[in-house]
């Protein structure tokens, strides 16, 4: 395969996120949400009760950026933090009602925008691309974690 060619890939994939992140914040500010905070909501719906660390370490966030975050989602009434009560120093995080009720309407607005990405794109492409995406992805992921490489996880 050429430089050239994989060059092209990388600018595409680089101008491909960029363009979906815009496009999946405008989406959700019709609900009256942020993109970051929907991440934060869907985790927390999948893995309810993990630590303020532990979510962070998860999403691949610096602690000081999801705190803040986090703040915004309690004052809102979307998220709770509970003491740990095997470590008084952590919180474990938890939806409220509230919370619980947005993700699960942001369901139908993540289906919405991935039907409209994605149309007319044949499955089989869709499969081949998502394989070559996870690949790519724990490759950045092995270069990050090798002291031969700089990279951001």
């Amino acid at each position: 395969m050429s430089l050239d060619l994989k060059r092209q890939f990388i600018a595409q994939l680089v101008e491909s996120s960029r363009l979906l992140r815009n496009y999946i914040d405008n989406r959700a500010k019709s609900r009256g949400t942020t993109r970051a905070q929907w991440i934060v909501l869907f985790r927390l719906r999948q893995q309810e009760g993990l630590s303020q660390v532990d979510l962070a370490e998860v999403l691949e966030l610096q602690p000081i950026s999801l705190v803040r975050l986090l703040d915004r989602l309690v004052e809102h009434g979307l998220l709770e933090r509970r003491p740990d009560p095997k470590d008084r120093r952590a919180n474990r995080l938890f939806l409220t009602g509230a919370g619980r009720r947005l993700v699960d309407d942001l369901d139908s607005l993540r289906d919405a925008i991935a039907s409209d990405v994605l149309r007319d794109i044949p499955g089989e492409a869709i499969r081949t691309s998502l394989d070559t995406l996870v690949e790519v992805k724990e490759r950045i992921k092995s270069l990050g974690e090798s002291p031969d490489h700089i990279a951001v996880k």
